[in-house]
């Protein structure tokens, strides 16, 4: 394969991320922005000069999507550390598994910066990385799926001020990506792809649900393995974005479909997601990598460390470097699996691949999308 004409990927950073969490027994109380990012530094994959820190996205970039009155609402809930109840029913803001924590604004404003920046730097062409992205739940005047804003619906907006008309987001997110796909439905210029795990909160995205002809679901049974995977990437979502020619791409990598994630039942290894961000990656002169769910700090900060590596085209070792294998054994995971995580969360950062049978389902997926589609 020749070199990538593109200049060289930058990676969008933030150090709020290592000190912020939504609190005791939430999914987000673990590391998983800072992991990724001390991994990569370990393992001696990071140019400083391509570390750029995200900033807070100003009140009107972030009102390009969300209310104002919403806004206001989560600086009050930050400024008071308390919500009253006209705002919890109206934002739901402290409902729905969506608390009240130090930075419940400034930590999504860092986001939507990140990546709104990101989209910026991309105005004439190369990739970035930014994992402190992905909040792709949120909705215009509300939180929703521990989303608070919608940092993707951000990026692409930005895309479309620039100039541009013809973007795919695609999500590899456990979670379909309801708010992104809502946000476009019906808009010619944005197609929503998006693989996620069927009859799990939010409980859309069907594979009949086109919004409008702006989306294409994959709604994936329990047990999703690396080669079902692959055969969905190959046989539907890689020829639906090739027809398209997109003019720039943002791929949301949720690592909640990997097998150890306590928040959904899909099986897939990370080598799943490092095979399809190598495949996506050269069908858009434009490349933004966002990070999403994921909920065990080991299998996160893994996987999304070996993007940084794939978007770099850097061999990924047998065995993790002493400073990373450091990073790794110190984290702290409360859940059943981190009592006793087994030695390769430390040692490697290749998860062993997860093949098997692709199942008739899985066939019927590719082939239903293809022939409904209606980009030429």
């Amino acid at each position: 394969m020749p070199p990538d004409p593109r200049p060289r990927p930058v990676y969008i950073g933030s150090e709020i991320y290592r000190r912020s969490t939504y609190g005791p027994g939430h999914p987000l109380a673990i590391p998983r922005v800072s992991t990724c990012t001390d991994l990569i530094r370990a393992m001696g994959w990071l140019d400083e000069s391509r570390y750029i820190e995200a900033p807070m996205a100003t009140d009107a970039q972030i009102t390009r999507f969300h209310d104002p009155e919403y806004l206001a609402a989560l600086k009050r809930a930050e400024a008071r550390q308390a919500v009253t109840a006209h705002d919890r029913e109206k934002f739901r803001i402290g409902a729905d598994s969506n608390p009240v924590f130090p930075e419940i604004y400034r930590r999504p404003a860092t986001s939507a910066g990140g990546t709104m920046l990101a989209a910026r730097l991309l105005a004439d062409g190369g990739i970035v990385h930014c994992p402190g992205g992905g909040t792709h739940h949120g909705r215009p005047d509300r939180a929703s799926g521990f989303c608070y804003l919608n940092d993707p619906v951000l990026a692409l907006t930005a895309w479309l001020d620039l100039g541009l008309t013809n973007l795919v987001y695609l999500d590899l997110d456990a979670h379909h990506g309801d708010g992104v796909q809502d946000a476009f439905a019906g808009d010619p210029r944005v197609l929503a792809i998006s693989i996620h795990e069927a009859g799990r909160w939010p409980f859309t995205g069907a594979a009949e649900d086109r919004a409008g002809g702006s989306a294409r679901n994959f709604p994936v049974p329990r047990g999703l393995n690396d080669t079902e995977h692959r055969y969905l990437m190959r046989a539907a979502v890689l020829p639906l974005i090739a027809r398209r020619d997109p003019q720039a791409i943002l791929v949301q990598t949720g690592a909640d479909s990997l097998e150890e994630d306590p928040l959904a039942r899909l099986s897939l290894s990370n080598n799943a997601y490092w095979e399809a961000i190598a495949a996506v990656r050269r069908l858009a002169p434009r490349l933004l990598v966002v990070g999403g769910g994921g909920y065990n700090p080991y299998s996160v900060g893994r996987c999304w460390a070996g993007i940084w590596a794939v978007l770099n085209d850097l061999p990924i070792p047998e065995r993790t470097t002493p400073a990373a294998e450091s990073v790794l054994r110190g984290l702290v995971y409360n859940r059943a699996a981190g009592r006793d995580p087994p030695a390769h969360w430390f040692t490697t950062l290749r998860d062993a691949p997860r093949e098997g049978k692709v199942r008739p389902e899985i066939d019927r997926l590719a082939t239903q999308a293809l022939e409904e589609s209606s980009f030429a």
